[in-house]
């Protein structure tokens, strides 16, 4: 079974091809509706891309104003990862707020205080956030940041954001998500220095320029986790190529507990065989590196093999909750620990 690349790794690599003027080829690129519009958000900022048998191949030297379109930037949350390259480049931006997620709003109030650290005189007015550099020949400065809550999306932001800034910033209580660590790879290969990618702590030491990049992005470890527990429900053998087994770690004793044992045969394969039926599974969804919150739908759907009372507790944003009501018609009954039992 293949494994596409990351599409949470993509969208922010996507935006981070900003940060330079030279080319920068990108492969593995997941087939995606959110990846098309993430090129369609560059391409509309002036930014010339041409596709690849596996990719794109992103121009951005023509990157023109600094203001990405409502009209696409609405469709997609994600969108907004372009405010930190194109204000650390160009010292503006002016992007509207992002929309477009289904499991409800999500501030990006993390983002905007983060910026605000970093030098960045930040305005949010009808609906449009407008940034612009106040440092020494609008460039922001390397500071000190501590993140209330380790925010994927505020962490990828901020980091993309120093990697140009003058100076050295420390982001603490970072979010820890490999697609953390994929970003920093890309940057990396840009000229970035970046340290602690993984860790709760990123040191960034900005740097005058960035450069072209070839880089592969890494495997979308939810896909790989959803399949691993489609082979646990099916109580069947699957291979798996590509992915990384370090970031299955979190799926991997929760499908256990269903009786399932699995294989790594190389590191770009792995393989999941029968088992006797096994003891209810648990997910606590946590950032990073506990249990990865898109996994759990995934992993409810392997309770009904256990026979058992499975708890999982879950932090609702507005709608998040959706798939617990679809599972609700299937025969499973809700506590008030989000437990359900079959």
């Amino acid at each position: 079974m293949p494994i596409s690349g990351a599409k949470n790794s993509a969208l922010a690599i996507l935006a981070a091809t900003l940060l330079t003027a030279e080319p920068c080829h990108i492969r593995n690129l997941p087939q995606l509706v959110d990846v098309q519009r993430m090129i369609a958000i560059l391409e509309a900022m002036g930014v010339q891309t041409a596709r690849l048998p596996d990719g794109v191949t992103v121009h951005p030297a023509n990157l023109q104003g600094a203001s990405a379109p409502y009209e696409l930037v609405s469709q997609m949350r994600a969108s907004f990862f372009v405010i930190g390259p194109v204000l650390a480049r160009l010292g503006y931006a002016q992007i509207p707020l992002p929309g477009g997620c289904a499991i409800g709003a999500r501030p990006v109030d993390l983002h905007v205080k983060g910026l605000q650290a970093l030098g960045a005189d930040v305005a949010i007015a009808g609906g449009i956030v407008e940034a612009r550099c106040r440092g020494r020949q609008g460039r922001l400065q390397g500071t000190h940041i501590y993140l209330d809550y380790p925010s994927v999306g505020a962490t990828e932001t901020l980091m993309m954001a120093a990697t140009l800034a003058e100076g050295e910033t420390t982001l603490e209580n970072a979010a820890q998500e490999p697609e953390i660590i994929d970003l920093a790879g890309l940057c990396r290969a840009m000229g970035a220095h970046i340290e602690g990618e993984g860790t709760t702590t990123l040191r960034i030491y900005g740097v005058d320029a960035l450069h072209g990049a070839d880089y592969e992005i890494l495997p979308d470890r939810i896909e790989a986790g959803t399949f691993m527990a489609a082979a646990a429900l099916c109580r069947s053998v699957l291979t798996l190529t590509p992915v990384v087994p370090a970031h299955l770690g979190a799926p991997s004793p929760s499908c256990r507990k269903l009786g399932r044992s699995w294989t790594f045969w190389t590191i770009a394969r792995c393989g999941w065989t029968v088992g006797r039926r096994g003891d209810r599974p648990t997910s606590k969804p946590c950032p990073t590196p506990v249990f990865p919150r898109t996994c759990r739908p995934s992993l409810w759907r392997c309770s009904p093999s256990a026979m058992a009372t499975a708890p999982f507790k879950k932090r609702c944003l507005k709608t998040g909750c959706s798939t617990w009501r679809n599972f609700a018609g299937w025969g499973p009954t809700f506590g008030s620990k989000a437990a359900w039992r079959w």
